[in-house]
């Protein structure tokens, strides 16, 4: 039996300051160690002071965790050396009198699956190691402080997870959630990171460290699994290790003996109080809540009708559900979930791309009110939306730069019809014996109006025609 539990770290992007002084928390546009000071560097006589935002942001990802909140929660000294620790500690949370971390134990659901989450606690991230060299002769290690503070939060599973596609699909629905609650942007680079804990029956638990992506995460997991019952099939002892990820080899190294709670010599946290989060301080962040992504879902069906697959796409990306929200009326939401699920999320499938996207709500709802009534069909209607993300024109002027508008002349499209049938007569008499053959003389039409026919219009006249 596999058992794979994980350790997650969510940057809280969405914050101003680092968590226990003012420098910045994103530290992604600042020059190599210059985002620092006196208190993040850990220098004498310097008092760490607490970011309240961090605590809330914190307390919120436990609450839509279904995690328990306590009210008191407490902050430890975790000492270690490494380069890029600048104290040789790090502050961070444990329960070691109770819970005393922002979050308990709590649940989230993958698919039929029930992942139990151990904690979620609040903690500084270290500094940045930057390796620098052609090979491992010359190769040097430098270290950016920069990052050193930012405010973290670390998610700890139990060993639920049984084979590396569940751990693939939990982690994609924790980064949805995440940005859902405008809490992280898990898209930056370095923003969300997971450690995973792999072991089989009979053998010792192996941490897997290093690891740069989701996709890489799930082959790491594969391999160590691999590895293990090869292993464990000759009767060779699996140690209790932490190993790296080599992403150019794609297997794991070993990297170090894993480190118990003891080796951490943890210990209250001096210069920081126990800080006490009453019921109705609780009570006030879970109704300032956003919705869930399961509410959303659930709304876009019984309210709109949205078939259950296109809202599921919507509701789980906060940029596409925010846009959807802002532009949809009663009589258009269907529309303006098609336009967004089949067109617009391959215009703008990149974190750049949708920042340089000039599209707005209004100019959604205006292309899906165009196709409703008629102006417009749906292939000019995507011509102009490519249009529209690139240059923010209004719909009414793209349509007439790029002679987009919707043909709907009875004269001038029946004699198109007529040239279609003259065209093609043996699809003219297949649609005697199937009716539905008169699509593909709808097709031909609208290939020779390059898209412009009104569809409506078109099959009326076309139906006429071929009696």
């Amino acid at each position: 039996m596999t058992k794979i539990g994980l350790e997650i770290h969510c940057q809280l992007t969405k914050l101003e300051s680092k968590l226990f002084c003012s420098c910045k928390a994103n530290y992604r546009e600042q020059e190599i160690n210059s985002n620092v000071c006196p208190v993040c560097m850990g220098l004498p006589g310097t008092l760490p002071r607490i970011n309240q935002k961090a605590i809330e942001k914190a307390t919120i990802i436990a609450m839509a965790l279904n995690c328990s909140t306590p009210e008191k929660i407490a902050f430890f000294r975790k000492n270690y050396f490494y380069p890029d620790l600048p104290k040789n500690f790090q502050i961070t949370q444990l329960n070691i009198y109770g819970d005393t971390s922002v979050g308990g134990t709590g649940s989230i659901m993958v698919g039929d699956k029930k992942i139990r989450i151990t904690r979620v606690q609040l903690e500084e991230d270290p500094g940045r190691l930057i390796y620098e060299g052609s090979s491992s002769k010359n190769q040097i290690t430098l270290v950016d402080y920069n990052r050193a503070g930012t405010p973290l939060v670390e998610i700890v599973t139990e060993p639920d997870f049984e084979n590396p596609k569940q751990v693939r699909e939990f982690l994609n629905i924790l980064s949805d959630l995440l940005e859902n609650l405008n809490v992280s942007d898990p898209s930056l680079e370095g923003a969300m990171r997971a450690d995973a804990n792999v072991s089989i029956e009979g053998g010792n638990k192996v941490e897997i460290k290093n690891i740069g992506s989701f996709h890489d995460l799930e082959k790491a997991v594969h391999f160590e699994i691999t590895r293990q019952e090869s292993l464990h099939s000759r009767e060779i002892p699996i140690i209790q290790e932490t190993r790296h990820w080599d992403d150019k080899r794609k297997i794991t190294i070993s990297s170090r003996s894993k480190e118990e709670e003891l080796d951490y010599r943890y210990f209250l946290e001096g210069d920081i109080p126990w800080i006490k989060i009453d019921s109705d301080t609780r009570e006030k962040l879970r109704s300032e809540m956003p919705e869930s992504i399961s509410s959303k879902k659930n709304r876009y069906i019984s309210e709109y009708g949205i078939p259950g697959q296109v809202a599921d796409v919507l509701s789980s990306d906060k940029f596409y559900s925010d846009l959807f929200d802002k532009s949809h009326s009663q009589t258009n939401a269907k529309e303006v979930a098609n336009i967004i699920t089949t067109d617009l999320m391959g215009l703008v499938d990149t974190r750049e791309k949708r920042e340089q996207s000039k599209l707005t709500p209004e100019h959604l709802k205006d292309l899906a009110d165009y196709i409703q009534e008629g102006k417009l069909s749906r292939s000019s209607a995507k011509n102009a939306l490519y249009e529209i993300v690139k240059s923010g024109k209004k719909l009414s002027q793209t349509i007439t730069e790029l002679d987009l508008g919707n043909l709907s002349n009875e004269d001038e499209l029946l004699k198109i019809i007529k040239q279609v049938i003259s065209e093609e007569p043996k699809a003219v008499e297949q649609t005697k014996s199937n009716p539905q053959t008169i699509n593909f003389l709808v097709g031909k039409v609208m290939q020779k109006t390059k898209g412009k026919a009104d569809p409506s219009l078109t099959l009326n006249l076309l139906k006429k025609e071929v009696e």
